[in-house]
């Protein structure tokens, strides 16, 4: 079975932490009606959300990541715990001269970081990763699913 995560869709295989009041006037964070939730800054919650595509073929799983304007030192990609990968990586705010004049910032900065639990079939230390056009290619090999050897036994009588 594999999941696609598709907008707000449930997925059991990753571990980001989800706000149920992100959004509301109210928010989340010391100042609102809910305290007791972990605030994000408006800063990096813009970049945070970093969107990634997961497949799985029958070689390997491949997972992609749009990171315009990032360079591949400013990115990571580990694994923990033998069988989690954990992709981060920050982009930093333009440095403000005091002269300039700002008429509009949209493009986004800060941190994101994301984690996957890999299932039992992945190698996790043959993983590759490539970055270009701004776009992460992180490809985990899969283990071959070997055939069981099925023996013919004789029926005497």
């Amino acid at each position: 079975m594999s999941l696609i995560r598709r907008g707000n869709v449930f997925d059991p295989f990753s571990l980001d932490l989800w706000d149920p009041f992100q959004g509301f006037p109210f928010g989340s964070g010391s100042g609102s009606l809910f305290p007791s939730f972990p605030r994000t800054d408006s800063e990096t919650a813009a970049f945070a959300g970093a969107r990634f595509d997961w497949k799985e073929t029958p070689e390997a799983h491949v997972f992609k990541a749009d990171v315009p304007g990032l360079k591949k030192e400013e990115v990571k990609v580990e694994v923990e715990d033998g069988n989690v990968l954990q992709i981060s990586g920050e982009r930093n705010k333009e440095q403000e001269e005091k002269t300039d004049t700002w008429h509009r910032v949209e493009r986004s900065s800060g941190k994101f970081l994301r984690r996957f639990r890999l299932p039992e079939n992945a190698k996790t230390e043959q993983i590759k990763a490539s970055m270009e056009n701004g776009v992460l290619t992180v490809t985990v090999p899969k283990e071959e699913v070997k055939k069981p050897e099925v023996k013919s036994i004789q029926i005497s009588g």
